[in-house]
């Protein structure tokens, strides 16, 4: 999907956040830095507010008919990568969360791994949480990021049965573009 335009208007730890996120008013001044609106060619739009500290980035995506689609909400890290995030459809519910893995020499995306949030997979021994899909990310010699490769851990399941898309971010809307 490509992006139109960026408007400058205005995690797992949700309870503290909560408050803030809903005290954000965009059409003050002093909180227009932590607000922005991307419109997108096919009519939707996705709202992205940040909290003060930089700890919580919240995604709402809404229809070209301006209804709520689907809500992300991404705890991120001291360098404004995420860690995780919790996906909620247009009605709010729970549908998945998510983690992320760096490369810790380049600091580069290279895994993503997405957990259904309603019905919780254990791995063969039922000590630890298995994801329902991983998305894995390489990078050519310029550091270009190439298309994730995705794996279905849901034996029957099609990828587009378990969430088709990847919910990192491409790039933070936050961020000064570099020309």
């Amino acid at each position: 999907m490509k992006l139109l335009s960026y408007l400058s208007i205005g995690s797992l730890c949700f309870v503290v956040h909560a408050q803030v996120m809903n005290d954000i008013d965009p059409t003050k001044a002093k909180d227009a830095q932590f607000v922005r609106v991307m419109r997108n060619q096919d009519g939707s739009t996705a709202i992205f507010r940040r909290t003060p500290d930089n700890e919580v980035l919240e995604k709402r995506t809404f229809s070209a008919d301006s209804v709520l689609t689907m809500l992300t909400v991404y705890r991120m890290d001291k360098r404004g990568n995420p860690l995780g995030c919790k996906i909620y459809d247009g009605l709010k519910q729970e549908l998945f969360k998510a983690r992320y893995g760096y490369d810790k020499d380049t600091g580069r995306l290279v895994e993503e791994q997405l957990f259904d949030s309603r019905v919780k997979r254990l791995d063969p021994s039922g000590q630890y949480e298995m994801p329902v899909r991983r998305f894995l990310y390489t990078y050519d010699a310029n550091g270009k990021q190439s298309k994730p490769i995705s794996i279905v851990l849901r034996p029957g399941k099609t990828a587009d049965e378990m969430y088709a898309r990847p919910s990192a971010l491409t790039e933070n809307p936050f961020e000064e573009k570099k020309n």
